[in-house]
């Protein structure tokens, strides 16, 4: 049975948005008159979020999360490019959040913006429909989330943001510094976007911080070439010894007040609890310190634009794939604090 006219107002219309946006639970609420749907059917998107991908219904919008389904300049493991379907997939309806007693829903007007038109075995045709659909969202005034895809999109993501903003910050969780001028004799890859946008000029160096490197590279001239440029990197054994509370305080007074970009590499995390990556490196972060960073970050600073990165999926319940969806609800779950003291 149908239910009454009166009781079918969709989520969307609730928000604001047009008859334009797609509800993915609208068929559930003509159905049943109740404002839900079964979370494994109907039209995939993040948190279930109204749909589109019409420039014009980004007006008034505070977010919108964007897929980057490409994974063409991994040097190791491939299958990031499966990361956005996985992450929407592992994300679930509720936006509250126990900790904060904040619903993000709530405050913020969030969309799905949809994926970049990727093209399969070209990368640099990738990365410009990245930048463009990016750019439609950072134009509009909203904040850019982006799923990712292996870290290469980084550049395409924050060349958008900053083409509107000017040169940003950065804040980058990873293993890695991804600050190479050439892996295996390429100059783009995921391990040189960073150093891309910093000789671009669309990153301030003084105003770009690492958090959690580890392990076996780079090389010590790509750690001189950062130190010129005045970068901050926290190895993963400071974090450890100064603590994450303490590392986040010194990123936000480096980062200061003006524009910043978020990016994060699953990587950052211990394999033990997101083993779903192409260059996993153990001794990593715990969950909960990400989050709460993340958090953080996304409440206290100017935030422009994020994505998060080198999700490789291996099941169609993967828990790295879970922990990249938390993230992406810390960021809005900061966000939506910041609203409420605005």
């Amino acid at each position: 049975m149908t239910a009454p006219a009166a009781v079918v107002r969709t989520r969307a219309e609730r928000r604001g948005y047009s008859r334009g946006v797609l509800d993915p639970a609208e068929r559930w609420r003509r159905y049943h008159g109740q404002d839900w749907k079964a979370s494994w059917a109907g039209l995939l998107t993040f948190a279930e979020l109204p749909y589109t991908e019409d420039p014009a219904e980004l007006e008034g919008v505070d977010a919108a999360v964007v897929g980057a389904p490409t994974d063409e300049l991994v040097t190791e493991a491939p299958g990031a490019r499966f990361g956005p379907r996985a992450i929407r997939a592992a994300s679930s309806t509720a936006a509250h959040h126990l900790e904060t007693r904040v619903d993000w829903w709530e405050t913020l007007r969030v969309i799905d913006y949809g994926d970049a038109p990727v093209v399969p075995t070209d990368a640099a045709a990738s990365h410009r429909a990245i930048e463009d659909t990016v750019g439609e969202v950072a134009r509009s005034g909203a904040i850019p989330i982006v799923l990712g895809g292996d870290h290469s999109i980084t550049e395409p993501d924050l060349r958008a943001c900053a083409a509107v903003h000017g040169p940003v910050g950065l804040i980058h969780f990873d293993a890695h510094t991804d600050t190479a001028s050439s892996v295996y004799g390429q100059e783009q890859s995921h391990g040189t976007p960073m150093y891309r946008l910093v000789d671009q000029g669309h990153v301030s160096p003084e105003r770009y911080v690492q958090i959690g490197l580890r392990g076996w590279w780079p090389e010590e001239a790509v750690l001189r070439w950062q130190a010129e440029r005045g970068i901050t990197s926290f190895l993963m054994r400071e974090v450890n010894d100064l603590g994450v509370d303490r590392v986040v305080e010194r990123t936000i007074e480096i980062v200061g007040e003006r524009p910043t970009f978020l990016t994060v590499d699953i990587d950052v995390l211990d394999p033990a609890f997101a083993p779903g990556t192409g260059t996993p490196e153990p001794g990593g972060m715990t969950p909960l310190e990400l989050f709460s960073a993340c958090r953080t970050v996304a409440e206290q600073l100017r935030l422009v634009g994020a994505d998060v990165v080198e999700v490789a999926p291996s099941a169609l319940a993967d828990r790295t794939a879970l922990l990249a969806d938390r993230l992406v609800r810390e960021v809005l779950t900061g966000l939506a604090l910041k609203r409420s003291t605005e």
